[in-house]
């Protein structure tokens, strides 16, 4: 286990009919609220009135940045870092999925800041301040609700871009199940690839001795596997929205990194991909880390042979270490298939035509991942092995 310091300032506020915590919360931090929110989900399903209804309640006065994109952009994080500026809000509300989070982060810190945002995200500045925030999560998928991450499109530069700083983490994130009883099952299966791919990149680790660390990813991703497949077929089955919502915060909070840092390589190849396609993050993924294994596993040998057996029950009686890692590969990619999400690119209507410049988005003239860095040509491989 590699030496580590765990500081989560986040109060996860968690179950049935939470939502008016915002009355006890909000107060503490200021009232010209700046509510942020997406493509209008949350308004067809009463969340956006109950909100409105409850900052009311406590004379808050309340400005407005709708339509945050699913890969959320740099145009839009400027325009709320503009209101911010312009009406000197005191707090930021995300109402939505991780994507609004995403953006709330980067209008967070842009708006203390004089410069460019996009210098802060793109590591050319280092935020010193920034406004106080809090999330009404309605999408069980990215963790960003109790995180210090996010993840910035610049649609221009064709850039899609992971950042973060400890004055992101959300001071309170009310996570109620029932918000994501609206959430179609496309949306849902990405949301649990995401969690679960989450996992993965923390298990695919050189740490020393990390026992418990393996143990607690592996327990996620068997829950969230159980109760996955069962809620796509009951979307609005409470106890089965209470699992994969908590599965999802507790994937990337950063419990399970403590001492065990990951890989994170096919994150930054799947943001590479939806940078140029603008393809779900989550469809992404489930069609590029079974490759990514693949591809790594001469190195990843006894890390994939471990999950195989013990997370996808392998039967390993007579058989290689790598015959056995093979079928957890082809395990992992059947469970994916099974819940219906993408496995190859082209199911996006994407050919090979721009793998090139997404290699090149990827790893640069360097590498991409921590664990087992891969250039341009290893990403370039893996990209033709999702085709």
């Amino acid at each position: 286990m590699q030496n580590f310091v765990f500081h989560n300032p986040t109060k996860l506020i968690f179950g049935k009919d939470t939502l008016p915590a915002l009355k006890e919360q909000v107060p503490q931090y200021g009232t010209k609220v700046l509510l942020v929110y997406g493509g209008g989900s949350i308004k067809r399903n009463g969340i956006y009135d109950k909100t409105i209804s409850l900052l009311k309640e406590i004379n808050a006065e309340v400005f407005e940045l709708p339509g945050v994109e699913p890969n959320p952009r740099l145009s839009t994080v400027h325009k709320g870092v503009e209101i911010c500026k312009k009406e000197q809000i005191d707090f930021l509300l995300a109402v939505g999925g991780g994507s609004v989070i995403d953006a709330t982060k980067a209008i967070a810190v842009g708006a203390k800041y004089d410069g460019d945002v996009w210098e802060i995200i793109t590591k050319q500045a280092v935020p010193s301040a920034a406004l106080p925030f809090g999330t009404v999560l309605t999408l069980a998928a990215t963790g960003s609700e109790m995180n210090s991450g996010s993840v910035i499109t610049n649609w221009e530069t064709k850039e899609k871009l992971g950042w973060g700083s400890p004055l992101v983490f959300p001071r309170f994130s009310i996570l109620d199940p029932t918000h994501t009883f609206s959430v179609p099952r496309d949306q849902t299966v990405y949301g649990i690839v995401d969690m679960m791919s989450h996992a993965l990149e923390h298990y695919f680790s050189l740490a020393p001795n990390v026992p418990y660390n393996e143990r607690m990813v592996e327990s996620l991703l068997i829950t969230v596997m159980e109760e996955g497949s069962k809620l796509v077929e009951d979307l609005e089955n409470y106890e089965l929205r209470e699992t994969i919502l908590f599965c999802g915060t507790m994937a990337l909070n950063g419990v399970l990194s403590q001492g065990m840092p990951g890989d994170w390589g096919t994150h930054g190849i799947e943001h590479a991909v939806s940078a140029v396609y603008d393809i779900p993050h989550g469809g992404g993924l489930a069609i590029i880390f079974p490759n990514w294994i693949r591809y790594n596993l001469d190195k990843a040998l006894p890390k994939m042979k471990q999950l195989a057996i013990r997370v996808f029950q392998v039967n390993p009686t007579g058989k290689t270490d790598r015959e056995i890692a093979e079928e957890g590969i082809n395990r992992l990619r059947s469970y994916w298939n099974s819940i219906g999400a993408p496995s190859r690119l082209a199911d996006y209507n994407i050919d090979d035509s721009q793998l090139e410049l997404m290699a090149e988005k990827a790893a640069g003239d360097g590498t991409v991942g921590l664990t087992y860095p891969v250039g341009k040509t290893d990403v370039l491989e893996i990209l033709k092995m999702s085709l």
